[in-house]
């Protein structure tokens, strides 16, 4: 079901005129993971004029939702808002939480250590696709809210593109040269490590292979940030591995890169 800015608007004044609204009926925009706060966000970006229309969710995970939006103009846009009613954030992120100080203040507070991670991935995303790397382009962030292009499946409209895992590639050693070097832009430009990349997080849209979910990504200077680099390279090297490609030792790649970082810096 699609919201448009009169409806969102009416439904926040009904919440906020009514003090004995029980908590299930802050859920009715779309699915349960538009508590009130999360809807003020979508409305400001609504008022804003950076969403426009939010249609159904297309992706849903323990921690997070992705939902088809529009802009103004017409274009699609995905809307991935995160959850704060679930400890298992907490859990799941507590390896990257720990070795970043951003996150030293509001460990307590699991709203505010939601909306700092989503800043987190807008921020990491800026710095991926303005150094190059396929990216869903970032758009907006309010709150828990995040707002970035919709990296859609050419075959039908709403629907997102496949995920590397889903589809059988015609051309794998191209794709496996695409995806090493965008694991080298993102450590020698933006400074960042993916820290959980595999083929659960590439999409394809035609030629096009494109990196997602950067919660997770780290700063080079990060105190795991060489384990996780590793550990992408060796997914990375492993699914390719299996699809018949000379993929090489992950070692070694791993040493270039960190030859080239030096260099670079």
């Amino acid at each position: 079901m699609a919201e448009n800015l009169d409806e969102v608007k009416a439904k926040i004044a009904r919440i906020k005129s009514d003090k004995k609204v029980k908590d299930s009926e802050l859920f009715e925009v779309v699915e349960e993971v538009f508590d009130f706060q999360t809807l003020m966000a979508l409305y400001k970006l609504l008022n804003a004029g950076v969403v426009k229309v939010v249609h159904g969710a297309v992706a849903s995970g323990k921690e997070a939702r992705i939902y088809w939006a529009e802009a103004p103009d017409g274009k699609d846009i995905a809307l991935k808002i995160y959850l704060v009613q679930t400890a298992e954030f907490r859990r799941g992120r507590r390896v990257y939480i720990e070795g970043d100080p951003r996150f030293r203040e509001v460990r307590g507070d699991i709203r505010k250590l939601v909306e700092l991670w989503c800043s987190k991935e807008y921020r990491n995303l800026v710095r991926a696709y303005e150094a190059g790397v396929r990216v869903p382009r970032p758009i907006a962030r309010r709150g828990n809210v995040l707002v970035m292009e919709f990296i859609s499946n050419p075959e039908q409209r709403g629907r997102p593109a496949p995920l590397l895992r889903e589809v059988s590639l015609e051309d794998p050693e191209k794709a496996f040269e695409i995806v090493k070097r965008y694991i080298e832009l993102l450590y020698t430009r933006a400074k960042l490590v993916h820290a959980d990349l595999s083929e659960y997080n590439i999409m394809v849209r035609g030629d096009e292979l494109v990196l997602i979910d950067f919660g997770s990504a780290v700063d080079v200077n990060h105190p795991m940030a060489e384990e996780f680099l590793y550990r992408d390279v060796r997914n990375v090297f492993a699914y390719f591995s299996k699809l018949g490609v000379e993929v090489g030792d992950p070692r070694a790649f791993v040493r270039a890169l960190k030859s080239k970082l030096q260099k670079a810096s």
